[in-house]
């Protein structure tokens, strides 16, 4: 199956020591990888420094487990005056099985900062 999405921002393989007690990826290692993904395109989009400030959606579809493929894709959803929204996809490959399975998905909000942290207006 040929993937719908472009190059991963991010391409990553959890290991065991990212689970939870349930035996499945930890939402928050997942919440991380993403918030990073979404971090780089904002940041080249704002043409510097940007701090998260919000996710504006977020759903989980199906686990993550060890061994999978991680990959993160992005596209800038919006452009405000000092702010980018991202849209995230998270797609993995299980070990041996070429399927791509769409795990979660959602906007994280950056805001554009100076070197004192203060916002600043989002480049053209």
């Amino acid at each position: 199956m040929t993937s719908e999405f472009r190059d991963p921002v991010i391409r990553t393989a959890p290991m065991p020591s990212d689970c939870n007690n349930n035996g499945d990826i930890f939402g928050g290692w997942v919440l991380s990888q993403m918030d990073m993904a979404g971090g780089i395109l904002a940041a080249r989009r704002a043409n510097g420094r940007t701090v998260t400030v919000a996710v504006e959606a977020m759903t989980f579809h199906q686990p993550i487990k060890v061994g999978d493929v991680v990959s993160i894709y992005g596209e800038i959803e919006r452009v405000g005056r000092t702010s980018v929204a991202v849209k995230l996809t998270t797609i993995v490959t299980r070990k041996l099985d070429p399927e791509e399975i769409k795990v979660t998905e959602g906007i994280y909000v950056f805001v554009a900062i100076d070197d004192n942290g203060k916002p600043r207006p989002v480049d053209a």
